[in-house]
C-alpha cells in the first residue's frame, strides 16, 4: 500500500488563492482609484462649464439691465413730452372757450331775463342775474340742461325777489338769481373748436347779457 502526503500541495494551493485574492484586491483598488479619478475630472469640467455659463449669463443679464434703464428713461421722456402736448393743445383749446361760453349764454338766455355777472372757475361757471318771473328763471335753466353743446348740469344756488328801480324811476318786482352750471365738451363743441380735445379751464368775467 502506497501512502502520498497531500499536505504540501494543499498549503501550496492555498498560497496561490490568497495572492490571486490580493491581486485582485489591488487590481480593484487600482480600477477604483482610476474611475474615481476620470470622475473627478468629469465633475471639474461640468463645473467649470456651468461657471462659465454663469459669467456669461451675470454679463448677458447686465446688459439688459442697461437696456431696462434705457428704457424707463425713455418712457419718461415721452411721457414728459406727451405732457406738454397736452398742455399746449389744453391752452389752445382754452383760448376759444370764452367766447363760446358768452354766444352759448346769449343763446339759451330766454326773453325777460338779464344776465349781471359771469364768472369761470375750471369747469364750473356762476352766473347772476335778474327775471322778470319765476318762469323765465326755470326756462333758463332747462336750456343749459337740455339744448345746450358746451353747458350741463344747471344748479340754482339762490332765487329772491327784489323791487328795483327802472330807468323810468319806476318800481318793478323783479327775482334776482343765482345759478351754477358745468362746461363741458361735446362733439358738436369740439367740431366748434377745431376739433382740439381738452377741459375748458381758466377764470372769465363779462358784462351783462340781456334778452327782452
Amino acid at each position: 500500500m502506497i501512502l502520498i502526503n497531500l499536505l504540501p500541495h494543499r498549503e501550496e494551493r492555498r498560497q496561490r488563492r490568497k495572492k490571486a485574492f490580493y491581486a485582485g484586491l489591488g487590481v480593484s483598488f487600482v480600477v477604483g482609484l482610476v474611475f474615481a479619478g476620470l470622475w473627478y475630472l468629469v465633475l471639474q469640467q461640468m463645473i467649470t462649464s456651468q461657471q462659465e455659463r454663469n459669467a456669461f449669463l451675470r454679463a448677458e443679464i447686465a446688459k439688459l439691465e442697461e437696456q431696462i434703464k434705457d428704457i424707463a428713461t425713455l418712457k419718461a421722456e415721452i411721457d414728459s413730452l406727451k405732457a406738454r402736448q397736452k398742455a399746449v393743445e389744453d391752452l389752445q383749446a382754452d383760448r376759444n372757450v370764452p367766447v363760446h361760453l358768452l354766444n352759448e349764454l346769449v343763446k339759451q338766455t330766454p326773453e325777460g331775463v338779464y344776465l349781471t355777472t359771469i364768472k369761470q372757475d375750471g369747469n364750473v361757471v356762476g352766473v347772476t342775474g335778474i327775471a322778470q318771473t319765476n318762469e323765465r328763471v326755470s326756462e333758463f335753466l332747462r336750456n343749459t340742461a337740455y339744448s345746450s353743446t358746451w353747458l350741463e348740469k344747471p344748479d340754482l344756488v339762490e332765487i329772491k325777489a327784489a323791487n328795483l328801480v327802472t330807468a323810468g324811476r319806476e318800481q318793478k318786482r323783479l327775482f334776482e338769481f343765482s345759478v351754477r352750471v358745468s362746461l363741458k365738451r361735446s362733439p358738436e363743441s369740439a367740431k366748434q373748436d377745431g376739433g382740439i380735445p381738452a377741459t375748458p379751464g381758466g377764470a372769465a368775467s363779462a358784462p351783462a347779457v340781456k334778452r327782452s
